[in-house]
């Protein structure tokens, strides 16, 4: 049994953790995480939906109904920091000595494409001039231009951009201003967000940052309220504390820092389904801080956003109908198999062989769980490259089967037949979703009763120069909703447009024409 000093004790009651949450934590780590068992990619006619120009006009008619009865929300993860976005350029600075070699030179010794891009097209990134005018005094030779440039743009002396949070950085050059991903995120909300003038927005950030996002929007809200006649309500919330997760050395002993406290690290992406869980709305829409377009694509995407929420109030409106019939348990024998039809091939909801082996009155408890539950409807896109994160079947530990999206990491890939599964998914998750968090009676689900907590991940870090063991919370889209009822539609690739390095940023859907 792991004994805590006292110390431990106040660490824990400092961050809201209880004692049992840090013991299951290891236990977890004792035991491992077991592979996710794929049955097979999801594809269209099989777990995703594709619709026509006919079908879909009709579910963004049946949006454009019902939405200004609703209240809505756009809930937008936007804690990354932009490091990762420069990481090449790190490297350039660490390794190009402009007194010694020319970047051309430096491109050629080090075979680094990514650099080679970047200074071939420097003047179509967005924040060229902003640097240019910065560095105009500074630089006295070609080769200083390209270092100074990197310099000014990255590190704490100079912009900063490099220690930045990805949503405040320039991406879109409109002439008189360069766009920030915050700002974009703020047109498009108008567009298929807004009720009655008013767009709700959310956004998770981390704290040190919540300065900059307030600065931001009081920059160019104004400027955005003009040109779409919409008002904002913006709120922000950070990754609380309490859903940090304990290290652990190899031999998995809680990890024990120089000072003697333990180490906590955050728990991923998964933990903002507490931040979700908050939010009080009808229908939240989720979509990464990074993935935005510029003017020329917002049509197309905002069609397809009305998509998918038309779709999710039609299939709502049928579920909640059949839910109330059930909480009545007004249902006969004809009534029983129609709801359990509509769960199987408008929801997704698989039962068990044996189920028409069960009572009448344990079927009628099988389909009140499978249709009380969230509602998400996810769009998926085209595997134009590597199969990573997507759609599949999968069947658990007690032989459940049901649709989810499944990182890579989380499959055995040494097992022939489950790469296999992994190397033929025809889509992708662009992490698109639209989501219904409420009951048939308006309440609201806790959502974290659908959390399966055995979706999660462990990592090796080191720390201080030791290896250690961490644990990454069940992700957002993954076994955070793993209990959700899960609809899956194809959407157009030009609705996903994330910026992972800075010369993403020279892809058409970026580039203001």
């Amino acid at each position: 049994m792991m004994k805590l000093s006292p110390l431990h004790l106040q660490q824990l009651e400092e961050k809201g953790i209880s004692k049992e949450k840090v013991l299951d934590q290891i236990e977890t780590f004792k035991e491992g995480i077991p592979f996710v068992q794929l049955v097979k990619p999801a594809t269209v006619s099989d777990g995703i939906n594709k619709f026509n120009k006919t079908e879909e006009e009709k579910l963004i008619s049946k949006f454009e109904q019902l939405k200004g009865l609703l209240s809505l929300l756009k809930f937008v993860p936007a804690s990354g920091a932009a490091s990762r976005m420069f990481k090449s350029l790190f490297v350039f600075l660490k390794r190009y000595d402009p007194q010694v070699e020319d970047v051309e030179t430096y491109v050629n010794r080090s075979n680094d494409s990514n650099i080679r891009t970047f200074f071939k097209q420097i003047k179509n990134f967005p924040f060229y001039e902003i640097v240019q005018k910065r560095i105009k005094e500074k630089a006295s030779s070609a080769n200083d231009t390209a270092y100074e440039f990197v310099t000014e743009m990255l590190l704490k002396e100079g912009l900063n951009y490099g220690f930045y949070p990805k949503g405040l950085l320039p991406f879109h050059n409109y002439g008189k201003f360069a766009a920030t991903p915050f700002e974009e995120h703020l047109k498009e909300a108008a567009r298929y967000a807004a009720v009655n003038i008013v767009a709700r927005l959310h956004f998770t950030i981390s704290e040190q940052h919540q300065s900059l996002f307030i600065e931001e929007y009081k920059a160019v809200a104004p400027r955005v309220s003009k040109a779409t006649q919409t008002e904002f309500e913006v709120t922000y919330s950070n990754q609380k504390p309490s859903t940090d997760t304990i290290a652990v050395t190899m031999d998995n002993e809680p990890f024990v820092n120089k000072d003697g406290s333990l180490l906590f690290r955050p728990g991923g992406h998964g933990a903002l389904i507490e931040n979700l869980n908050e939010q009080n709305a009808d229908i939240i829409f989720i979509k990464n801080i990074d993935n935005v377009v510029v003017p020329m694509y917002e049509d197309e995407l905002t069609k397809s956003k009305k998509v998918l929420a038309g779709l999710l109030l039609e299939v709502q409106q049928k579920a909640f109908f059949y839910a109330d019939q059930l909480d009545r348990n007004d249902i006969n024998g004809e009534q029983l198999h129609e709801i359990k039809a509509f769960l199987e091939n408008e929801l997704n909801v698989r039962f068990l062989e044996n189920f028409s082996g069960f009572s009448i009155a344990e079927q009628l408890e099988i389909l009140k769980d499978k249709i009380n539950r969230p509602i998400r409807v996810c769009g998926m896109v085209k595997n134009e490259g590597e199969p990573g994160g997507g759609p599949f079947w999968i069947k658990d530990a007690h032989g459940h089967i049901s649709l989810q999206i499944v990182e890579s990491a989380q499959v055995n890939t040494s097992e022939e037949s489950q790469s296999a599964i992994l190397k033929n998914s025809t889509h992708f998750n662009p992490v698109d979703l639209v989501c219904g968090v409420r009951n048939f009676r308006g309440e609201k689900y806790n959502l974290l009763n659908f959390v399966d907590t055995k979706q999660g991940f462990i990592t090796q870090k080191t720390k201080d120069g030791k290896e250690l063991k961490a644990l990454e919370l069940p992700g957002l889209w993954n076994g955070a909703m793993a209990f959700w009822n899960t609809i899956f539609v194809e959407v157009p690739l030009v609705t996903f447009n994330p910026v992972k390095k800075v010369n993403d940023l020279l892809k058409p859907t970026h580039q203001v024409s």
